[in-house]
């Protein structure tokens, strides 16, 4: 086996911000595994979200390199007592970066953090722009009838007739508020939001309804599936941008007639949901290169090929996995694999 082909096992010690960001980096990478994070302090971020993703955690920092699983071991305590112990308990074969070598690999892995926050916006904000004309058909109907019914009031005397106009012209600017507030709380950054729990029911609904913001889904059919499922934990901007991305693909997969199926269920510590569209399926040679970074099959202008790539980023990130099925002709399910909340 080639070294670039070797999974390089890792230890962190240390669990504040730098041991988090850290964390962050190595599990987004598939030749990474973080075997293991320490930290005294049990309310350390680190800790909360290695747990989260299904990695060991402890206090007691020598006992865990003493277990001898780790290539690497990351030092990002600051306490240079620790780095004389390390030297004296590591395993043969393990390495140890400490000190300045450590501070540079977490300003990168942070720097790395703020490139990742604003390439979610920025997918974000594309998406919005590449969907503008249904958001302004969207917002144009009820303008039209806040426009239509003042100049009716002008000349209108009854006030029966004046009251049911006001009644519209309030419900169709409540509309107006309805769609905007939407966008807003698509579009806001999420960076530093804190995790919360996420019922990915409603998470699925939020998605559907700002697809129909967006896009011409008058002709399509929307079977909702959904069963009683637990709570995952994770950013609600996040994993909303994941599911508009997915239903809104599926809806444009579809060209404005065909059935959108969504549904949720539960097993063995996961919630597995599903996007299911009757579109015209994607090619076999494409399956391989849908989550790469700039690959897209749309035309210019209408798809930065990040999209698919960032789902599965925020997905990985929330200790997930998303995977697609499609045949030519066919349709494409999009499934999503979350883990619910430690009892």
């Amino acid at each position: 086996m080639s070294l670039s082909s070797q999974s390089i096992r890792v230890i962190i010690l240390g669990a504040g911000k730098g041991g988090t960001a850290l964390l962050e980096l190595f599990t987004r990478s598939p030749d990474v595994e973080v075997v293991g994070i320490a930290d005294r302090n049990p309310e350390a971020p680190g800790l909360r979200l290695a747990k989260y993703l299904g990695i060991p955690t402890t206090s007691d920092s020598l006992a865990l390199i003493a277990e001898g699983r780790a290539d690497l071991i990351v030092d990002v305590t600051g306490d240079p007592r620790l780095g004389a112990q390390l030297v004296q308990h590591k395993p043969p074969r393990a390495e140890i970066l400490g000190g300045k070598a450590a501070l540079l690999i977490w300003k990168l892995a942070l720097h790395e953090q703020d490139l990742r926050d604003q390439l979610i916006q920025a997918e974000k904000l594309a998406s919005i722009g590449t969907l503008a004309s249904g958001i302004a058909h969207e917002i144009n109907n009820p303008l039209y009838t806040i426009t239509g019914l003042s100049e009716h009031l002008l000349e209108e005397t009854r006030p029966e007739v004046i009251r049911d106009y006001v009644e519209d012209i309030i419900k169709s600017g409540r509309r107006i508020a309805d769609i905007v507030q939407d966008l807003n709380a698509y579009s806001r950054r999420a960076r530093g939001q804190e995790q919360c729990d996420v019922n990915l029911n409603h998470m699925l609904e939020e998605a559907v309804k700002m697809a129909r913001r967006a896009t011409v889904v008058d002709e399509i059919k929307v079977v909702t599936q959904y069963g009683d499922v637990p709570p995952v934990r994770g950013n609600a901007d996040e994993l909303l941008q994941v599911f508009v991305n997915l239903v809104t693909n599926a809806v444009q997969a579809m060209e404005g007639q065909g059935t959108l199926t969504l549904s949720a269920s539960s097993a063995n510590g996961f919630v597995y949901t599903t996007i299911k569209d009757t579109g015209p399926g994607i090619p076999s040679n494409n399956l391989k290169q849908i989550f790469d970074p700039f690959f897209t099959t749309k035309e210019q202008g209408k798809g930065t090929g990040l999209g698919l790539h960032i789902v599965r980023d925020i997905v990985t990130q929330h200790g997930g996995r998303v995977t697609v099925e499609s045949s030519l002709g066919q349709g494409a399910t999009f499934t999503v694999r979350l883990p619910t909340l430690a009892d």
